[in-house]
């Protein structure tokens, strides 16, 4: 399987990941204690952000391409 590995300081090689950061960032502010928050509040915040459709699943959520993934029987093998 082939790795790729973002440079340092270089965001724009890192969509997806900076895409979900300014999603936290619109609920949790910038450090924010995140002991302040019961686990329901992050519960639910993981689950807005994993059933939301994001344009580079083809308007799927992650979780429905990632039970696409388990339920295709394409395995790993080690």
């Amino acid at each position: 399987m082939p790795i790729y590995l973002c440079k340092l300081r270089s965001p724009w090689q890192r969509g997806t990941n900076e895409n979900t950061n300014r999603l936290l960032r619109q609920r949790l502010s910038k450090g924010a204690d995140l002991r302040t928050f019961s686990q329901t509040d992050l519960d639910a915040i993981a689950f807005e952000l994993n059933y939301r459709p994001r344009k580079t699943h083809g308007y799927r959520a992650p979780s429905e391409g990632y039970a696409g993934l388990l339920n295709s029987g394409d395995t790993l093998t080690a």
